[in-house]
């Protein structure tokens, strides 16, 4: 075990692009706003097009080809980026108040938990092929307010968590990414032909993990207002509790609307 730990973090944590990683706009690809700015507005554009355009009907099995390879990079990277950030932020941290609260104008975005925080928000881009992949499909119905909402708003999310050096950004990458996990596990098992009995697991992950992030966020907000210079990045924690808020209820509406009602026409 202990020789697997070494060598994970010889790849994940030490490798020279990952210690040397510094997030500086504009130099670092995809950091400026108007770049955020265009990427949103593109993706929202893109999507309210075709889905009020006819679309041919595609191969089937092409479909299912590229969706399940979509499903398995993001299955693996969300992997990749749970063990790599957890392995960086026991590597970077000075004490173990490190985790919840970075002391501001002392944690520039550069070394390896930014690094994942960076390929994280790379990945939210990447997962902009979900919708198009919905929509192409032909499942619009899938194609929730919730998807979309929750796709585009995440990226700025992300893009704050760097420009911000926002305190508890490595607690929320882990969990989320170990969520997604799970989901495209999921949705690579489906596409492979099998179809497992925990979708509504799934639901139930993402749930627990709002409610999980407003838990660790009291600690960071003792942290921030018992100490004399707070933490690092606290209005970014401010759009980060405000999106999690609305992404909780819309969660939980899914859930009742999805399972809880379909159990009681049972």
């Amino acid at each position: 075990m202990a020789n697997l730990i070494t060598t994970l973090s010889n790849h994940l944590v030490h490798h020279p692009t990952i210690t040397n990683f510094h997030w500086l706009p504009p130099q670092t690809w995809g950091s400026t706003p108007l770049f955020l700015t265009l990427t949103i507005f593109t993706y929202l554009t893109l999507t309210i097009t075709l889905n009020h355009t006819p679309l041919p009907t595609p191969n089937p099995s092409l479909l299912r080809f590229i969706s399940t390879v979509h499903n398995l990079i993001l299955f693996l990277l969300s992997l990749i980026m749970a063990v790599g950030c957890s392995l960086s932020t026991f590597s970077q941290m000075p004490n173990h108040r490190w985790i919840f609260c970075f002391p501001p104008n002392h944690t520039p975005p550069r070394g390896p938990v930014f690094f994942w925080s960076y390929i994280f928000y790379l990945s939210k881009l990447l997962e902009f092929i979900d919708t198009f992949l919905i929509i192409v499909s032909g499942s619009k119905r899938r194609l929730s307010f919730l998807h979309v909402y929750h796709h585009s708003v995440v990226v700025v999310m992300c893009y704050i968590w760097l420009s911000t050096s926002q305190s508890l950004m490595p607690v929320a990458l882990v969990t989320n990414a170990s969520v997604h996990v799970l989901m495209y596990g999921y949705y690579l098992l489906s596409g492979l032909g099998f179809r497992p009995a925990w979708k509504m697991l799934v639901t139930n992950c993402q749930i627990v993990q709002f409610v999980f992030s407003f838990l660790v966020s009291g600690l960071m907000l003792y942290y921030h207002f018992t100490t004399s210079f707070g933490c690092s990045g606290f209005l970014g924690w401010c759009f980060n509790a405000v999106f999690n808020a609305s992404l909780l209820a819309l969660f939980i509406n899914f859930h009742f609307k999805n399972y809880a009602q379909k159990k009681k026409k049972l």
